[in-house]
């Protein structure tokens, strides 16, 4: 693949170097180190913490914590860039920088940014976010069982969080649990959980069909202290941040995706000139290059729409999201953009034929990670939900 043009999209030649960037390093650093993750669910966090020393993390962080200072469609391109080379540590990069990350540069207070931020932008504090719990998934804030009882100067959590993408690695975790049970989603709040905290601990890492090397695991909280000065916002207002969060992450989840699937696209390519059969390249057959039309033609489209998204997730205000055309958009983009990403790698597969299934090959392991675009940041079907449910608001409106 040449590194896509990006001011054809409309971007200017700045967000085109720092794509560039992310794409070179990934491509001469990160690659390699893919079937390894892939054999042994190796993380590797030397080479993770080491982005810091080429401004890869902590690039929405404002320039006084020791950040680049970008906007998160720059994050969101360096997703692009980094998961067409090594997606699973992509994730465990969205994880960190977006997930944890951001949501503290967009809703902590000043002396949690002077504490906390400097660490992710050199790479001295790795990130995780905890929302997910065994019996609390698409129902994330309804069925969150994890409480958080204030005694004195510190908050008492109890509870559990499953799937937690860099949970057995993190440094710091940004945790959200109840505070008002009678209140449901409007009594939870958002911590700041060091993993040296006493009654934290990793109960288990979790073993995944894909994405593998990148950590995923099971946290418990057992009477775990939480100082008051680790709470993020208000008590009671840790869904405001959460909403938020959750419009920027499946954007960025969004670009991820265009990024999995342009990779796919170009190993099919590879391969359809390469194999030959019946003494001719099969990319010669037109069965299969109608696969390869389909492919680039629905990834165009999903990128068109989630560039586009980026653009308008750029200028969110502190406090907003969860709600109204970007909550719309934001979902449509994501679901798109999964969907996609599917069926591009389930035709590269194809394409692949016998080598395609062997768990050897690179699209194998894309074609394994791939499915989660369907299922993680609020499935498809809670994804419909959400662009149904501000379709007929307007309606009715």
């Amino acid at each position: 693949m040449s590194i896509p043009n990006l001011t054809a999209f409309g971007f200017d030649a700045d967000y085109q170097a720092i794509f560039d960037t992310a794409y070179r390093y990934a491509r001469d650093e990160l690659y390699d180190l893919g079937k390894r993750m892939d054999d042994e669910d190796w993380f590797p966090e030397a080479e993770f913490r080491q982005l810091a020393a080429q401004g890869l993390l902590g690039v929405t962080v404002p320039a006084e914590y020791g950040g680049a200072g970008l906007d998160v469609l720059a994050q969101c391109l360096i997703a692009e860039a980094v998961a067409y080379w090594n997606h699973s540590l992509a994730a465990g990069m969205l994880a960190s920088d977006n997930l944890c990350l951001h949501n503290l540069v967009r809703n902590a207070d000043e002396d949690q940014k002077r504490r906390y931020l400097p660490g992710f932008c050199d790479g001295s504090l790795i990130g995780a976010l905890g929302m997910t719990e065994p019996g609390a998934g698409s129902d994330a804030l309804g069925s969150m069982a994890t409480t958080a009882r204030r005694d004195g100067d510190s908050y008492v959590l109890n509870g559990r969080k499953l799937f937690i993408t860099n949970g057995p690695v993190a440094d710091v975790l940004l945790v959200y649990a109840k505070t008002d049970v009678a209140k449901r989603q409007h009594g939870i709040s958002a911590f700041i959980v060091e993993k040296t905290f006493p009654g934290f601990s990793v109960a288990q890492k979790l073993d995944k069909m894909g994405w593998r090397g990148s950590p995923t695991g099971e946290l418990v909280f057992d009477d775990c202290r939480v100082p008051v000065a680790n709470r993020v916002g208000e008590e009671n207002r840790g869904n405001v941040v959460m909403m938020s969060g959750l419009d920027i992450e499946r954007v960025i989840a969004a670009f991820f995706h265009i990024g999995l699937a342009q990779r796919a696209l170009d190993l099919a390519l590879d391969y359809a000139t390469q194999r030959k059969q019946f003494g001719r390249a099969i990319g010669d057959f037109q069965l299969i290059q109608g696969m390869l039309s389909d492919m680039y033609t629905e990834l165009e489209a999903a990128r068109a729409l989630t560039y586009q998204v980026g653009r308008e997730i750029m200028d969110l205000p502190e406090g907003e999201g969860g709600r109204g055309a970007v909550h719309k958009r934001s979902a449509a983009a994501f679901l798109a953009a999964g969907r996609m990403c599917m069926r591009v790698l389930d035709r590269a597969v194809q394409i692949h034929g016998g080598m395609g299934f062997m768990r050897e090959t690179e699209v194998n392991r894309l074609y394994r990670s791939g499915k989660v675009g369907e299922i993680a940041a609020g499935s498809n079907e809670i994804r419909q939900v959400i662009i149904a449910g501000e379709l007929l608001k307007g309606a009715a409106g």
